[in-house]
C-alpha cells in the first residue's frame, strides 16, 4: 500500500514538473504599445528585426497608440506592455489604477523647442502658441514647461498658449501652417524639417536635468500573474541595447532607423544613431531622481495635484531591472 502511494505521489510530481517545463518552454505573447515614434523606439525595432524577442521566447505584436490611450488600454487589459511616460503611470496610480514602470528607456529629456523664423529670442514667445501633444499631462507638455522655465518665461504669466495638438507630425504641421509659432520635437524630427527656416531655441538634451521621459510599463497584475512574459520582454530589450551599442552593428542599426523613422538615407540618420548610442541608458532601470522630478512638475504645474501623495516607488518597480543589471539611482 505504501509503495503504491509513493508511486502515485511520484507520478503526480512528474506530471507537475512536465507541465511546468512545457509552460516555461511555451512562448509568451504580448501586445506591445508605443506612444511615440522616435529614435528611442530603436531598441524595440531592433529586438524584433534581429529576432531577439523570438530568441527569448516572446511573440510581440507592436501597435502605435498615443501614450494616454495606451495607458487606458493597459488598464483595460487590451495591451500587456508598452513604452510610455511616467506621467500616465502616475495619473493612473493616483486614480487607483495599477500601472507600473519596470524598465527605463529614455532616462533624460531630449526635446528641442523649435520656433517659427519670426521668433528670434525668448521675449518673442510671449502671447504666442506652442503646439504640444494630445494631453496637458504628457511629456511634450512637461518639456514645453521646462523649456519656458529655462528661458525665464511662464506660460500663465506670459500668456503663452500650450496648444493640445497630437503626435510630432501633427505638431510639425501646426508649426508649418502658422497655427503655432513653436513646438517641441525630438532632434530627428527637427532635422526632417531642416531648411524650412525653423530654428532651435532650446535644446533640452543639453540642460542635464533629472527627467524620466519614458520606460517599459505594464500592470502590477501582469507582473504578478505573468512575470515570465515581462522578463522575456526585458531580456530581449537589454540584448537589443547591447546590439545597438556594438559598433559592428552600425550599418544594420542605420538601416532600421532609416526605415522606421523615414529619414531618407543612412547619412541623415547617422547623427541620431551616434546620439542614441551615447544616450541609451547604461542603467536599464527608471531613475528615482527622474521620476521624482516628473511628479514634482505635475504638482507644481497643476497637471494633477493628486500625485503629490505619491512616491517614486508607487510609480515604478525595480525588481526585474535590477535582476538584469540596473540600479535605479
Amino acid at each position: 500500500m505504501i509503495v503504491r502511494l509513493v508511486q502515485a505521489v511520484a507520478f503526480c510530481l512528474l506530471i507537475g514538473w512536465a507541465s511546468l517545463s512545457r509552460a516555461a518552454d511555451a512562448p509568451s505573447k504580448a501586445i506591445f504599445a508605443y506612444g511615440a515614434i522616435n529614435a528611442y523606439m530603436t531598441s524595440t525595432w531592433v529586438a524584433r528585426e534581429q529576432g531577439l524577442f523570438a530568441k527569448h521566447s516572446v511573440e510581440i505584436e507592436p501597435v502605435f497608440i498615443i501614450a494616454a490611450r495606451a495607458a487606458q488600454a493597459m488598464l483595460a487589459g487590451e495591451v500587456h506592455v508598452g513604452l510610455i511616460g511616467p506621467t500616465h503611470v502616475a495619473n493612473a496610480v493616483a486614480a487607483g489604477g495599477d500601472l507600473v514602470m519596470v524598465m527605463g528607456n529614455q532616462n533624460s529629456v531630449r526635446y528641442q523647442l523649435v520656433v517659427h523664423p519670426s521668433i528670434k529670442r525668448a521675449e518673442d514667445l510671449k502671447g504666442k502658441r506652442i503646439a504640444i501633444g494630445a494631453s496637458a499631462g504628457g511629456l511634450a507638455s512637461l518639456g514645453a514647461h521646462v523649456a519656458l522655465d529655462h528661458l525665464g518665461l511662464n506660460a500663465k504669466r506670459d500668456n503663452v498658449t500650450l496648444l493640445l495638438t497630437g503626435e510630432e507630425p501633427v505638431r510639425v504641421a501646426a508649426l508649418q501652417s502658422g497655427n503655432a509659432q513653436a513646438t517641441v520635437l525630438a532632434p530627428e524630427m527637427t532635422r526632417q524639417i531642416g531648411g524650412q527656416g525653423f530654428t532651435v531655441l532650446v535644446d533640452m538634451g543639453q540642460l542635464n536635468i533629472p527627467f524620466q521621459a519614458s520606460g517599459l510599463v505594464t500592470t502590477r497584475k501582469i507582473l504578478r500573474t505573468d512575470p515570465l512574459m515581462v522578463e522575456r520582454v526585458g531580456r530581449a530589450t537589454v540584448e537589443a541595447v547591447h546590439f545597438i551599442r556594438n559598433p559592428a552593428n552600425k550599418k544594420s542599426i542605420l538601416q532600421t532607423m532609416v526605415k522606421q523613422l523615414r529619414m531618407g538615407s543612412p547619412e541623415r540618420a547617422e547623427p541620431f544613431y551616434l546620439q542614441l548610442v551615447e544616450e541609451l541608458p547604461r542603467n536599464i532601470c527608471p531613475t528615482t531622481a527622474g521620476v521624482r522630478s516628473i511628479l514634482k512638475l505635475m504638482v507644481e504645474l497643476g497637471i494633477n495635484p493628486k500625485v503629490a501623495v505619491l512616491k517614486a516607488e508607487d510609480v515604478m518597480d525595480l525588481g526585474m531591472c535590477r535582476r538584469l543589471g540596473g540600479d535605479g539611482k
